[in-house]
């Protein structure tokens, strides 16, 4: 039997994915209630501009005192798509004090204070639900946590930023350098005036905190994350990788140790094989691979920014949320026991494609080969080309740890023979 009360709902922000979340519980009201149990009601939303007209949204809901608005005490759900730090971590905790539950979008609050304010919405008997901060509309989160709670989750592999994705993409289907890739992504909406929190990795690494504190049940922030851009990535690099097979992607990977006992989160560009899965992802899209002990292989392909994805994702938490509301009960929050260290990048195994300019005589190849041996990388394979006393050379490295590839390109600098280390590439997904 369905309530007549409905539930109350404040939302704070109405750009792309708070005009969308407005819209959809509008348009959409009757199916939501039926979901639910309940009808929802939109008693606020909180902007910087009261001014701007807003189709579908009552003048009257409007205000820019976000503060009062989540204090008023009668409010069942709070959705934060404001973003940034400040002031959304204050009314977020000022929500939960005042009675609220509250789905969010923003990933790099919960990448930094995730833990907090998961202790302040179980102080409270709240739940706080945040799908819609990775992946966009690709249910990701919800699995994670709830649909393979039972199994091991070994490994966390993925594309999480359109932008960074169709720039890599255009770059490999067209032989575009990066500016002007960058410059169509920006031209079609892909890109922000301000691309660096994308193209410097900043956002995928928020998304990969948040990945791999819910995959291995422990508190990861966005300062245990390596991160690195995809600004350096070249022509050239796409060349050597479709020579060997592969494309470039920027990754966020989160793995266990082999023997368990740590994990570790990082961002950076990589060669994967034509044959992997992420490697057909296309344009703007994402998608996350996860390996794990009795499920196998599974991989979480669509749209991952945009406002109706998001807000997809939004009420999808929304209708959990209310459904709670209605029980009486909240859903699962934080699962921290496992509490692994977080190993550095040094301690990262993986392989390397390392492109170094040389010159072209006798005996380069057998120092190089020398320096790798003198700190344990083993060669997989080597290509050597050379003209008019200068060469390339081309180094893939069968698995080795960071800190020993990163010995090794510094003893390579020291060489007379070498001119300089054109680029380094991890290859991962093998």
């Amino acid at each position: 039997m369905m309530r007549t009360r409905p539930l109350k709902v404040a939302l704070l922000g109405c750009g792309v994915v708070g005009s969308e979340v407005a819209r959809i519980m509008t348009t959409h009201a009757a199916d939501l209630a039926a979901r639910i149990g309940a009808p929802v009601e939109l008693a606020g939303v909180a902007v910087r501009r009261p001014s701007k007209v807003r189709e579908g949204i009552d003048p009257a809901l409007v205000t820019t005192d976000a503060t009062a608005l989540v204090k008023r005490g009668d409010l069942d759900v709070v959705i934060e798509v404001i973003g940034g730090i400040e002031p959304a971590r204050t009314l977020i905790t000022t929500a939960f004090e005042h009675g609220a539950s509250v789905v969010s979008a923003n990933k790099a609050l919960l990448a930094q204070d995730g833990a907090a304010l998961h202790a302040v919405a179980e102080a409270n008997g709240k739940d706080l639900y945040y799908e819609a901060a990775v992946a966009g509309a690709i249910p990701l989160i919800r699995p994670l946590r709830e649909s393979l709670a039972g199994d091991k989750v070994n490994r966390v592999l993925g594309i999480v930023n359109g932008t960074t994705n169709f720039i890599l993409d255009k770059m490999d289907s067209t032989g575009a350098g990066y500016q002007e890739a960058l410059d169509e992504a920006t031209a079609l909406g892909y890109a922000e005036a301000d691309p660096t929190a994308d193209v410097e990795g900043f956002d995928a690494a928020a998304k990969a905190a948040i990945l791999a504190g819910i995959a291995f049940h422990t508190r990861v922030r966005l300062d245990d994350v390596y991160r690195e851009g995809m600004t350096e990535v070249t022509a050239a690099d796409f060349a050597s990788a479709k020579e060997m097979g592969c494309t470039i992607k920027l990754l966020a990977i989160c793995e266990r140790s082999k023997d368990g006992a740590s994990v570790t989160a990082r961002v950076h560009p990589a060669m994967i094989p034509l044959s992997h899965p992420l490697a057909s992802v296309r344009g703007a899209y994402n998608a996350v691979f996860v390996e794990s002990d009795a499920s196998g292989q599974l991989m979480f392909y669509g749209p991952g920014a945009g406002g109706a994805p998001t807000a997809s994702a939004v009420l999808g938490d929304l209708v959990a949320v209310c459904r709670n509301r209605l029980s009486g009960s909240t859903g699962p929050g934080e699962s921290a026991y496992a509490a692994l260290p977080v190993s550095p990048m040094g301690d990262v195994v993986t392989r390397y494609h390392i492109s170094l300019d040389v010159a072209d005589k006798p005996g380069v190849l057998a120092q190089v080969a020398t320096v790798f041996a003198e700190h344990g990388v083993s060669i997989d394979t080597v290509r050597q080309q050379g003209k008019d006393g200068e060469a390339s050379l081309v180094v893939v490295t069968h698995r080795a740890s960071d800190a020993s590839l990163t010995g090794t390109v510094e003893a390579l600098r020291k060489l007379d023979t070498v001119r300089g280390v054109a680029s380094i590439m991890r290859v991962e997904g093998e």
